[in-house]
């Protein structure tokens, strides 16, 4: 039942990435072949080996135990404003993103960093044989997030086609940034949320190639290079990555707090009209969806509406209504629906990457805008991608 649900799954995907393919004729099946089955070897390592388990487990205390050392600075800061034995959600899992984003500098610092990404990404080249810049942006989207793996690629803005340009912003929306992979492993089983990450980076480049096929031409295969710019001091890079952290935890609480009163005051609009919730309506809409991707069909309308949430809002947001009722669902909606919402594929996103690109070069950022709604469909169909190849793995 796990492979038909797993083949349905994935005709979806294909069927809805190619009828909106600007060049159907020009779908590369050996590329799109070569990451499916990387991905299935990657799943059955991560997941069903003694070595993939251990992995996991150890990555996942990991983070558990920098999670730590980041609440210990919040502890000393804000020490007796906490209910005791209670969580407070800004304290326990936002703030200590700083931490987390100083471990990040300090690898970016000492050159360790862009060196993974380096050779992270030519071995992906090598595998699907897509450009130089495309396997760059898709790794170290992984590690930097959306809207910083942009600042990177300042001088191959201007010169990259609009085609190339959707297949970049692709991968930066499924992606996540590795500075608040913590802050996900306290309301999602980690093992999904690495498997997730993973996945995502090759379930964007599929979906690309289904839906933005194209020919990258030698000469227009530039490379990343290196930033040669102002050489910042230890403590200065230090100082630069807590106020970032600081930035990422304020801002993603102040998205919480109006998304959060948004959806409540929708809720008790629908609620009062039509007697159904909004989310509950989404689940509706979205269950056969969901079926599709392997969720049993009694949990449809749950899942589908934690889905919808993520969509309209953000993943935070579902990721917090889904822990109110993972303990309810199977073990297989439960895995389904995680990696699902590892990603930042919803509509504010589309906002932050077409702000993102604009700042840097404001005609490719009016490109953007243009295909802001296919974007986030592309990136929509690389999460449904990855959740249902996962589901292949669980029992």
């Amino acid at each position: 039942m796990r492979f038909l649900f797993a083949a349905t799954g994935l005709l979806l995907v294909f069927v809805l990435g190619f009828l909106v393919s600007h060049n159907r004729r020009g779908i590369k099946i050996r590329p799109i072949a070569a990451m499916l089955a990387a991905q299935l070897v990657l799943a059955f390592l991560i997941m069903n080996t003694e070595a993939g388990i251990a992995v996991i487990g150890f990555i996942a205390g990991l983070f558990s135990k920098l999670m730590e050392f980041g609440i210990s600075g919040v502890r000393f800061v804000f020490g007796g404003l906490e209910n005791e034995g209670a969580s407070v959600f800004f304290m326990n899992v936002l703030l200590p993103i700083i931490f987390i984003s100083i471990l990040i500098g300090i690898l970016n610092f000492f050159r360790i960093l862009p060196l993974i990404i380096k050779y992270v990404g030519w071995i992906l080249s090598k595998l699907n044989g897509m450009g130089k810049l495309e396997n760059y942006v898709a790794v170290s989207s992984a590690f930097l997030g959306q809207s910083e793996v942009f600042l990177t690629t300042k001088s191959q803005l201007d010169i990259v086609s609009r085609r190339r340009l959707y297949t970049l912003c692709t991968s930066a929306m499924s992606a996540v940034s590795i500075s608040i992979v913590g802050s996900y492993m306290t309301m999602l089983a980690p093992k999904y949320v690495v498997v997730a990450i993973v996945f995502n980076i090759f379930s964007a480049l599929i979906v690309a190639n289904l839906i933005n096929p194209y020919p990258v031409e030698e000469e227009e295969d530039v490379a990343v290079e290196e930033e040669r710019g102002r050489k910042v001091s230890f403590f200065q890079m230090i100082s630069d990555s807590i106020m970032d952290g600081f930035k990422i935890a304020v801002i993603v609480s102040a998205m919480l707090i109006g998304f959060i009163a948004l959806m409540e005051m929708i809720n008790y609009i629908f609620n009062l009209i039509f007697q159904i919730s909004f989310q509950s309506a989404l689940g509706y809409l979205f269950a056969p969806i969901a079926f599709l991707m392997g969720v049993p069909w009694n949990e449809t309308v749950q899942a589908g509406g934690i889905m919808a949430t993520k969509l309209v809002t953000n993943e935070f947001v579902a990721m917090l209504s889904f822990k109110d009722i993972a303990a309810n669902l199977s073990e297989r909606t439960a895995g389904i629906v995680s990696v699902f919402l590892v990603s930042f594929a919803n509509f504010s996103s589309v906002g932050i990457i077409t702000g993102s690109v604009k700042a840097l070069n404001d005609k490719q950022g009016d490109h953007v805008a243009q295909f802001g709604m296919k974007l986030l469909y592309g990136s929509t169909l690389a999460s449904i991608l990855s959740a249902t190849l996962v589901g292949l793995f669980i029992k």
